[in-house]
């Protein structure tokens, strides 16, 4: 019957705590880096801001989008362009005055040529005398001249008149489509000025958090997969570094980077609070608790492949583990025996 007894203990013993939950129990009892649990936070921004200025003076006309408004189709605003209008039709006018101009004078030199081989036929057959040839030929050399000075008249004012409608294109402003007006800086009806801004627009397709951050939170993020979870307004997004700024702050003794946000489908703006649980290096080592014998406040451990007794410095503790200085004889990955008592 005892026999029995102990089978039955045995086998209750072993339901309750099976193998691999007293294996790993033995194995929690190991010295660990210390690291601390830290969270980062900031606010969306767009990826990229632009200012949009006039590149010429004039009265504003029309202004098709307000703050906050989706750039489309449309251009951002329209300013008068009466004066380049009337440049434009006296250069269009003056191209086809020369146009006329070029058609008479290639005629008069095709008459010119023809009266010249008639005359050096004459002058061959001894019928015209040689000053009458050589007249011929300056008058058709003359005309050749005045085409070619025409030709050269035409292309001056067709660069003109090129001139003339790209400082025209230049009355339009368009911005990026997709992009949004977060500052309309102009009115309709206002006289603007070269170089004046008339508004600032936004990339909000792309949404960024720019954060300053220590070398061991950089080294933390860089260890996370290329995309990683985050916290985007209390929900769930994904995020990836962007870039990272080589410039140390001496001050601060942070680096700059940006995190961008990757398949993300919820509001697009700005100030939407950005979240990051990150685990970081820290001074010291974590032990488990109940791998400590504290006896008149002298804390202390045992290995457990020697059972040698060592002395520990306690610099704070967690839910289950304190932290301890840093100690040669226990370095991370070391396994520890649980005290006799427990």
């Amino acid at each position: 019957a005892s026999g029995y007894l102990l089978v039955s203990l045995i086998v209750v013993y072993n339901t309750l705590f099976p193998s691999h939950c007293r294996a790993q129990t033995e194995v929690d009892l190991v010295v660990q880096p210390a690291s601390r649990q830290i969270s980062l936070t900031g606010y969306t921004r767009s990826q990229t801001t632009m200012t949009l200025s006039s590149e010429v003076a004039g009265r504003v006309l029309q202004i098709n989008y307000e703050d906050g408004q989706l750039i489309g189709d449309l251009p951002f605003l329209s300013i008068d362009s009466t004066f380049v209008d009337l440049e434009i039709s006296s250069i269009q006018h003056t191209l086809e005055q020369l146009k006329i101009t070029r058609s008479k004078r290639r005629s008069r030199v095709a008459y010119l040529d023809k009266e010249y081989r008639r005359i050096e036929n004459l002058f061959r057959r001894g019928s015209s005398p040689e000053s009458r040839r050589d007249t011929a030929l300056e008058d058709a050399d003359q005309a050749r001249l005045d085409l070619k000075a025409v030709g050269v008249e035409i292309a001056i004012a067709q660069t003109r008149l090129k001139e003339l409608r790209e400082r025209k294109s230049r009355h339009t402003i368009y911005a990026p489509a997709g992009w949004v007006v977060v500052a309309k800086q102009i009115e309709k009806g206002e006289l603007v000025m070269l170089n004046t801004p008339v508004a600032r627009i936004a990339d909000f397709e792309n949404l960024v958090v720019p954060l300053s951050v220590s070398a061991q939170e950089l080294a933390a993020i860089q260890q996370l997969t290329p995309e990683f979870d985050v916290l985007l307004d209390g929900k769930p997004a994904r995020a990836a570094l962007n870039w990272i700024n080589p410039e140390f702050d001496e001050k601060t003794r942070k680096l700059s980077i940006e995190l961008i946000f990757r398949n993300y489908t919820g509001p697009r703006r700005g100030g939407l609070i950005f979240q990051l649980e990150l685990k970081t290096a820290a001074e010291g080592l974590w032990i488990p608790k109940k791998a400590v014998t504290s006896r008149y406040e002298n804390p202390r451990v045992f290995l457990k492949e020697t059972g040698a007794e060592i002395k520990v410095l306690v610099l704070g503790q967690t839910e289950h583990h304190l932290i301890i200085a840093d100690d040669p004889r226990l370095p991370p990955g070391t396994l520890l025996r649980a005290p006799a008592s427990m």
